[in-house]
């Protein structure tokens, strides 16, 4: 029940958990923290078998490429136990803020699911909120292989949103930046506007409100 500030070797932690019979542990991670459009989306992941030797595939999304996570986007789904997606909205994220709906989206994954939970780890910081006893791992997605899991499906959701979105407004250029401020994105706001899905509470994108230069 606190923020573990070393994960050690991969899978390690949920070892250690394992042998005190918290066999039932969750995983969440969390996607789209940073852009300045887009939803957030986190994902809450039970492996059926944490310890399965085929999992060393699987990695910190960061760590792998589009390709990798795709492909192991449907292993992580067939591996486990059960799982959540949740999705945050831009107008939720202006609303009541990036923090406070990064945490709900995180609590409300683990509390869509069914299946008994003996313990949660999340990635980066403890939420105390939690339906289960709970843990904080710092850089956890690198160390804790259900935390990695998490990392896949919420960053694959969150990036076919966003490829989805690239079809819908191609001008924008969601498909490379994925909502992230990246030149061209802001180049385009200005350009042509805001859209909904931006979040205007975003310090860049209220600034180009500010001064008048999209509406």
């Amino acid at each position: 029940m606190a923020l573990i500030k070393e994960g050690g070797a991969r899978g390690e932690l949920e070892k250690i958990f394992t042998a005190r019979g918290e066999r039932n542990i969750v995983g969440v991670d969390e996607a789209g923290r940073g852009p300045c459009a887009g939803p957030l989306v986190a994902a809450a992941v039970i492996l059926k078998d944490i310890f399965d030797p085929a999992h060393e595939q699987i990695n910190d999304s960061k760590k792998l490429s589009a390709k990798k996570r795709e492909e192991l986007f449907d292993y992580v789904i067939s591996s486990a136990a059960e799982y959540s997606i949740i999705e945050i909205s831009s107008a939720d994220i202006d609303t009541y803020g990036l923090h406070v709906m990064n945490k709900q989206a995180m609590i409300n994954a683990v509390t869509s699911l069914s299946h008994p939970v003996d313990l949660v780890l999340t990635d980066g910081y403890f939420l105390s909120e939690m339906p289960a006893t709970s843990h904080g791992v710092w850089k956890g997605d690198s160390s804790c292989i259900s935390i990695a899991a998490a990392s896949i499906l919420a960053k694959v959701t969150r990036d076919r949103i966003m490829d989805e979105m690239d079809q819908i407004y191609p001008v924008y250029g969601f498909k490379d930046h994925k909502g992230y401020s990246a030149t061209s994105h802001m180049e385009a706001i200005k350009k042509y506007g805001l859209l909904p899905i931006h979040r205007r509470s975003f310090s860049n994108i209220a600034k180009i409100v500010a001064e008048g230069e999209t509406n």
